[in-house]
């Protein structure tokens, strides 16, 4: 059965770019069985509903900007899957999820990007499930819950986000290209505390990790980026047990490690 993932996608031009987490990425379809169809939680899909993406042919949205040209250029025309996102969202409202259906959601960066690497054939489908970062770990772990008997249907749960996500930091070595910058104490503390949460298999710290993570507020000034995280607890199942991946830095303050559960 296929675990569920958590990636770190980072700066949207890891797809261009020549950085250890691009490398992992690209190399990590090759250790698992190919999914019929990949749902991703993305970071980049905020509503306060749960919102499943049903187009049959999304639109590659670019969603960031300041970039190379070339990331502009780019296209990911995988398709979508309907019928999933259907199935998904009866699932959900199931579940007790005020869920729904909409069209006209292209595929965000924090899809893309990471797919592109992964699967770059683009012929995989692929359905986006949106995360509200106001409501806080525990909707996101029920969320993931919800979805969790995909994985029984040879369907890859997502959750894609960043494992630290200041932007003011990052942004301030990325004016100056220094992806190779010194990693801070504060943004090491976190990673190696969720880390180790993470292969403890401690569900109660890491949902309280706002409170028991050291500096939770400077690594993530708001949610949204590691909320997908607890997406992929949750499908993953109540007994679940994590594996790291890939750990390495961006600019010295983007942790882009990324865990399988099962």
């Amino acid at each position: 059965m296929l675990p569920t993932l958590f990636l770190s996608h980072g700066s949207p031009d890891i797809a261009i770019a020549d950085t250890e987490a691009t490398a992992f990425l690209r190399d990590l379809a090759a250790g698992m069985p190919r999914p019929k169809a990949i749902v991703v939680a993305s970071a980049h899909f905020e509503s306060d509903r749960v919102l499943v993406s049903g187009d049959a042919s999304p639109e590659t949205i670019h969603d960031f900007g300041g970039f190379d040209k070339s990331l502009y250029a780019m296209r990911y025309p995988a398709p979508g899957n309907p019928p999933l996102a259907a199935a998904i969202c009866a699932d959900l409202r199931t579940s007790g999820f005020d869920a729904e259906v909409v069209t006209g959601r292209g595929y965000d960066h924090g899809t893309w990007v990471p797919l592109s690497l992964i699967y770059p054939a683009a012929d995989i489908p692929v359905v986006q499930v949106s995360v509200d970062p106001g409501k806080g770990t525990e909707h996101h772990l029920a969320l993931g819950k919800a979805l969790s008997g995909l994985r029984a249907q040879d369907i890859l749960v997502v959750g894609s986000g960043s494992f630290t996500h200041n932007l003011r930091e990052a942004f301030a070595r990325l004016r100056v290209g220094d992806r190779t910058a010194e990693t801070p104490s504060w943004v090491s503390d976190f990673a190696a505390w969720m880390g180790s949460r993470i292969l403890a298999g401690d569900s109660a710290a890491l949902a309280d990790y706002r409170r028991q993570a050291p500096f939770a507020a400077e690594n993530h000034p708001t949610d949204e980026h590691l909320m997908p995280l607890y997406v992929a607890l949750g499908a993953a199942g109540p007994e679940w047990t994590g594996r790291r991946l890939h750990s390495s830095r961006d600019f010295g303050v983007l942790a882009m490690d990324a865990f399988a559960f099962a």
